[in-house]
């Protein structure tokens, strides 16, 4: 997969599709790889005429770690947040976002269908929020507005994506993934053991282990005002995706960006946790593709 220089970091993606077609940018959640967006997914979209690029945020992946920006304590910016006390984190949610705008311009994109996924959709949101002139709709997935008084996660879920591994070893790192893929994954989908053991495999043989840059984005989440007020600024068509049974960010999130966006469309799936299974493809792809081919119906 290729690299590119953007927003001064040095970001992985890789671009289904032919790069004349009408672009469509994937952005992933916390601590998750551009790998988790499913190939099938990725070559659907591109099937439907579109070019669609998928890539690593920072502090993840291949994509550049900022190891000088320190360690947060994630603990003690919970208890802070709680507290009221003021919350620093080393880099903001805003400022991934404008790596994302910062890749499509380093790509020659000028404007770009924004899909994400968890904090990834957090990011969306302010890529249609903070870049209006390079968004051409927001498709935010299983994500939320940050607003504190929503309902949390489920503490099983919370402590499933917040525990780390045994160890760095291969094995422990792997047992870790499916742990954690099992307490937040869809009840209506759900992945066979085979297929969650083969995608720990995929994604921890894919880099050495690095889980400061976790710490760094996790900040970034705990750290990030709630995003109400600029998402009642966002003009572009929107969609929300959200499953019924999310244990990590329950429907409440997703419900309250629809109710913020002006003319937002929504889409509960019942069963669909806080994953994407081979057998949960199909329901996203469905809904994603046909929102973005009605968007540019509407453009031409």
């Amino acid at each position: 997969m290729p690299q590119i220089r953007a927003n001064g970091i040095d970001i992985e993606y890789e671009s289904f599709g032919r790069d004349s077609d009408p672009a469509i940018l994937l952005i992933m959640g916390f601590s998750a790889q551009l790998t988790l967006w499913p190939v099938a997914l990725c070559e659907g979209l591109a099937a439907k005429g579109f070019r669609v690029i998928r890539y690593d945020n920072r502090d993840v992946g291949k994509s550049t770690h900022l190891m000088d920006k320190g360690v947060p304590n994630v603990g003690q910016l919970m208890m802070a947040l709680q507290t009221g006390a003021p919350v620093d984190a080393p880099y903001t949610l805003g400022d991934m976002a404008d790596d994302a705008a910062a890749l499509l311009a380093a790509l020659k994109i000028e404007r770009a269908h924004i899909v994400g996924a968890s904090m990834g959709g957090m990011i969306a949101q302010l890529v249609a929020a903070n870049h209006p002139g390079k968004t051409k709709s927001l498709v935010s997935i299983m994500s939320t507005t940050g607003r504190r008084d929503l309902p949390p996660a489920t503490p099983e879920a919370m402590a499933a994506l917040m525990t780390p591994p045994a160890s760095d070893s291969r094995e422990d790192r792997i047992a870790a993934a499916m742990r954690t893929w099992r307490a937040i994954g869809s009840p209506g989908f759900a992945s066979t053991d085979a297929e969650l053991r083969a995608d720990a495999e995929m994604n921890v043989d894919r880099v050495p282990y690095e889980p400061t840059g976790i710490s760094r984005q996790m900040a970034a989440i705990v750290a990030a005002p709630p995003r109400n007020d600029v998402l009642k600024g966002v003009r572009a068509p929107s969609l929300v995706i959200h499953g019924v049974d999310d244990p990590l960010v329950p429907i409440h999130g997703g419900r309250d960006t629809h109710a913020c966006i002006a003319g937002c469309e929504i889409v509960e799936v019942p069963g669909m946790g806080h994953d994407f299974t081979v057998k949960l493809t199909p329901v996203l792809l469905k809904h994603i593709a046909e929102f973005v081919v009605k968007v540019e119906g509407r453009a031409r």
